[in-house]
């Protein structure tokens, strides 16, 4: 095979790689910044090396993890000084058209639609471990082997499987307290309703006494610095919000959670709502205002 081949080989896995890296980072940016190191480690091999390669992507793969939970470490570090409430990157549908729709100039290349890149699941993931979380991306989500992955995590066989089973249980516990998307949707539709009613009594009977609110502005754009908890708290911050600034329109939008909204201020996305439905009512509302997180909705 020539090193042109398996330049070429190389290059048609960008977009596995960013499926990949941004399960296990959260943010687009973050993706991008590792699947851009993993091609520049694959350049500095010299020919002989790449010659000796027999599967590009096995190989790109391996990279790419490895240099992803290098990056989950020092994340971890940079989140301590996060201004306010750090979530991860809402994705929009849109983003999950068949490859061959594709117009090439979307950041995550088109990734298959799937729950492993919800803001739910994204959630759950980051109150893993690096290696929890590597693990669990490269054989639950992309099935890739015990044996490769122990290579990537520098770990046997027997504490990847390990790793594996206490992250599936998170996951599944996660999963345990969430409904089917047919009543998530009828529950999120009560809700806008009730938002729109502009009345206390009605948004507070579709929230659970104990929902959560996240909002995450970044530092750029204002938000709750604290999570608001409680169903009369987070209904009058929501009512309050609205009635400062009428001029933001809510949209209904379909998102990897189900039905969510978008923000909308002189024709852009300001803001994308997910909702987490328990059985009747919502749960968590997240709130991803930071603009930084918003590239692909724009």
């Amino acid at each position: 095979m020539t090193d042109e081949t398996l330049d070429d080989e190389a290059i048609a896995e960008r977009r596995h790689l960013v499926s990949l890296a941004f399960r296990m980072l959260g943010t687009v940016a973050e993706a991008e910044d590792a699947v851009q190191e993993t091609y520049v480690r694959w350049y500095r091999l010299s020919d002989q090396e790449r010659a000796s390669i027999v599967s590009p992507r096995a190989w790109l793969t391996r990279a790419a993890s490895r240099i992803c939970l290098d990056m989950l470490g020092s994340a971890r570090a940079r989140r301590e000084s996060y201004v306010g409430e750090w979530l991860p990157e809402p994705v929009p549908v849109s983003a999950f058209a068949a490859p061959q729709e594709s117009d090439g100039l979307d950041p995550l290349d088109r990734v298959s639609l799937d729950d492993s890149v919800s803001s739910a699941l994204l959630t759950v993931l980051e109150s893993m471990t690096p290696a929890e979380r590597v693990v669990f991306v490269l054989h639950e989500v992309f099935a890739v082997p015990f044996r490769e992955v122990a290579e990537v995590v520098g770990r046997t066989d027997a504490a990847c499987r390990q790793l594996a089973a206490s992250a599936r249980r998170r996951v599944q516990s996660a999963g345990a307290r969430r409904v089917s998307r047919e009543e998530h949707d009828r529950v999120v539709w009560a809700f806008a309703v009730a938002a729109q009613s502009g009345r206390l009594d009605e948004l507070v009977a579709v929230l659970d006494p104990e929902v959560v609110l996240r909002s995450d502005g970044g530092g750029h754009v204002s938000a709750a610095r604290r999570p608001v908890v409680g169903a009369d708290r987070v209904a009058r911050f929501l009512l309050g919000t609205a009635s400062k600034r009428p001029e933001v329109q809510l949209r209904p939008q379909q998102t990897p959670d189900g039905l969510g909204f978008v923000m909308w201020l002189d024709a852009r996305i300001i803001g994308v709502v997910t909702l987490e439905v328990g059985e009747g009512s919502v749960r968590e509302v997240r709130l991803v205002l930071n603009p930084e997180k918003l590239s692909l909705w724009n």
